[in-house]
């Protein structure tokens, strides 16, 4: 049990880290495009050697969240080979619940 709550720790870290990653990603280049409106020549090709520089950091972020979260997705599938009706009661309970919720409404 203390496994799953440490992957689930790692799990909850890693995804926060990539979220805030591309939002400072999405941010910078904003500012970049707000200020390259005017720019011709040498500033325009500045600028867009900023801006692949921005891309590629952004897709180093995702393949290392990838990487990072491989264990993640490991552990989840082979919890579901091992137990498949444990798997299929637990999601019908839960859409079960998600069902009496929006029915209420």
């Amino acid at each position: 049990m203390a496994r799953k709550s440490t992957l689930q720790t790692n799990g909850e870290q890693i995804k926060d880290q990539v979220f805030s990653d591309l939002r400072a990603l999405i941010e910078e280049s904003e500012k970049l495009l707000k200020s390259s409106a005017t720019l011709v020549g040498e500033d325009a090709e500045n600028l867009r050697g900023q801006i692949s520089q921005k891309l590629q950091q952004a897709l180093d972020s995702v393949a290392s969240a990838r990487e990072r979260t491989r264990p993640v997705v490991d552990a989840t599938e082979t919890y579901i080979g091992g137990h498949p009706w444990q798997t299929v009661a637990i999601s019908a309970g839960f859409g079960l619940v998600v069902g009496l919720l929006l029915g209420r409404r």
